[in-house]
């Protein structure tokens, strides 16, 4: 539906929101090695394919919480669409992915979460493709959009200081998600001994 998908009302689009000058103005001068790291990956972003099939108007926040299924007819609704806007279709199934781990996030073995992962998100494609198609060249891009999640996950942090007039501060959860930007931590460090399966989101708080 959303390739074909002509607005009345267009939403904004990905860059509109999430560009240099934004980040500038958003997060602490302290943080510079992160505003860096976001710089870099929006270029990475520039170079990327923006045709039809690999980019149109998505959900932008995608996850297990934000579906209902009937478990007798297999249907799944869809609903929360308030983050919507054009975008890398690839972006809704990384963020699909950052949200499965919670299925597997206590298990200690990390080659088992590797595994469960892996099947999960052959599960989720075979789903997706009998919907429509996506190109292996995305699909490729895996890592990539789910450091993106992670841009959305630390500006979206940033948002809700500013917006409730607050002093920037970096509690565990997002000095963990700025570590993985800033060291290139592959799948948000899901698989990397900075993980912990105990409390997942623990990591020393940072000051700004």
């Amino acid at each position: 539906m959303s390739k074909g998908y002509t607005p009345v009302h267009r939403r904004y689009s990905f860059f509109d929101k999430y560009n240099a000058e934004y980040f500038d103005k958003l997060i602490p001068s302290s943080l510079s090695l992160l505003k860096e790291k976001l710089v870099e990956l929006l270029n990475t972003l520039e170079g990327l394919d923006r045709n039809r099939e690999s980019y149109g108007m998505i959900h932008f926040d995608y996850n297990d919480g934000n579906y209902s299924i009937d478990f007798d007819t297999g249907q799944i609704t869809v609903y929360d669409f308030d983050n919507s806007c054009f975008g890398w279709y690839m972006y809704d199934l990384a963020d699909l992915w950052t949200h499965g781990v919670c299925w597997i996030a206590a298990e200690p073995d990390a080659d088992k979460r590797k595994k469960f992962m892996d099947d999960y998100f052959k599960t989720v494609l075979e789903g997706y493709r009998s919907e429509t198609t996506i190109d292996c060249t995305m699909l490729d891009k895996l890592s990539l959009f789910i450091k993106v999640t992670l841009m959305e996950n630390i500006v979206d942090a940033f948002e809700v200081m500013h917006n409730n007039s607050e002093e920037p501060e970096c509690d565990e959860e997002l000095s963990y998600l700025i570590k993985c930007l800033e060291d290139d931590i592959p799948y948000k460090g899901f698989f990397h001994e900075i993980y912990s399966c105990e409390v997942p989101f623990e990591y020393e708080k940072r000051n700004i």
